[in-house]
């Protein structure tokens, strides 16, 4: 399978194989907002995901804990739903989480048959230097958006996806 490399213009160039240097029109997919979007994104993650190795952390776990940083108490159900989780792919999140000792359980305050899960103070320390490094790293992941095209891309991505 061939590397494609993409470039401003409408083709992309084949780095690997027989075809080594052909050039691929990419313009109908380059019209597409799922292919930029998706291509955006993998660009991002894969900073993102370098950053966040120096921390020990996965995106999704980053994820999770920034979620109940900002919403302690939430049930598994609730992170299920707000991060589009399988509740047996948290199980084992919350877990490695909760070894690394960066969140708990505890019985949730309103409905006695509920757990929630709270950041611990180690927790709290490590998703604010995070959060501080993700959005450092978005910035050097796309260093043509200025602050407002860039605040203009995230609302036009979340209209494409937010259900309100």
């Amino acid at each position: 399978m061939a590397h494609l490399r993409t470039h401003r213009t409408n083709t992309a160039s084949c780095a690997l194989g027989s075809d080594a240097g052909r050039k691929i029109d990419t313009s109908f997919l380059r019209s597409q907002v799922g292919y930029n979007a998706r291509s955006a994104a993998l660009h991002i993650i894969d900073v993102v995901v370098q950053r966040l190795a120096a921390h020990d952390l996965k995106v999704v776990e980053m994820s999770v804990l920034s979620l109940l940083a900002h919403n302690s108490g939430l049930t598994s159900r609730h992170v299920c739903a707000a991060l589009n989780i399988m509740p047996p792919n948290l199980v084992g999140l919350v877990a490695r989480l909760e070894r690394r000792a960066l969140i708990e359980r505890r019985p949730h305050p309103s409905d006695g048959r509920a757990i929630g899960l709270y950041p611990t103070e180690a927790g709290m320390k490590l998703i604010t230097e995070v959060e501080g490094v993700i959005e450092q790293a978005e910035v050097e992941a796309a260093p043509l958006l200025s602050t407002a095209e860039r605040r203009t891309l995230i609302a036009l991505l979340q209209k494409v996806y937010d259900k309100d």
